[in-house]
């Protein structure tokens, strides 16, 4: 399997960007957009002068709890800026989503609860409903991470997406909402940290 193949076999279609837009954003915004991978692994993530945000984080099942996803994110919280990623709600159905919020956890991330995103899926047309985690080094505000959400969901998710998909995202002020009495769950709450298992 190529590194596109893991990611389209791990993640949910409706995250899934396609390999054309992948392979523009690598090719054009390549001084933005990164892939790190091994046989073990596929990162991409997007890196900006303020921000990191991480695309999609992918270990191989055969070598989970080795440690490699706590050794790539350790390199990129290096780099001392703000790391924002999008998970999905948690689905007790779906073990994936939890061992990922599990490991978010123990890394140190903490969920924008204040940060409404809903934004429509082009391969579904179902609106999908996602939360945003962040860790920073300096502790910054949920509001400072809901402005950077907005610099990558426009230069990030929706570039060239009409010629790419033939039809456009909804606007970043649709699918980005900010407010700090939104009614959300803390989804990281009520996550044992198990100090054992590594991803």
């Amino acid at each position: 399997m190529n590194w596109y193949e893991k990611l389209n076999e791990y993640f949910p279609v409706e995250e899934m960007k396609s390999k054309k837009h992948i392979d523009i954003l690598l090719d054009e915004k390549g001084d933005v957009y990164f892939k790190d991978e091994s046989p073990n692994h596929v990162l991409m993530y997007a890196e900006f002068d303020t921000f990191l945000f991480i695309d999609y984080l992918w270990v191989s099942s055969e070598t989970r709890g080795q440690g490699i996803g706590h050794q790539l994110i350790e390199k990129l919280k290096s780099k001392e800026k703000p790391i924002i990623l999008e998970v999905e709600p948690v689905d007790y159905e779906d073990t994936d989503t939890e061992k990922r919020l599990h490991f978010y956890h123990r890394e140190g991330f903490t969920h924008a609860k204040a940060i409404g995103y809903n934004r429509r899926s082009l391969a579904t047309n179902e609106k999908t409903p996602m939360e945003i985690l962040y860790w920073s080094p300096s502790d910054d505000s949920e509001e400072v991470i809901f402005e950077q959400m907005k610099k990558m969901y426009v230069d990030i998710h929706t570039y060239k997406d009409t010629e790419i998909y033939g039809k456009s995202y909804q606007p970043a002020d649709e699918v980005l909402s900010y407010d700090e009495n939104r009614e959300s769950e803390n989804i990281l709450e009520g996550l044992n940290k198990p100090k054992t298992e590594k991803a």
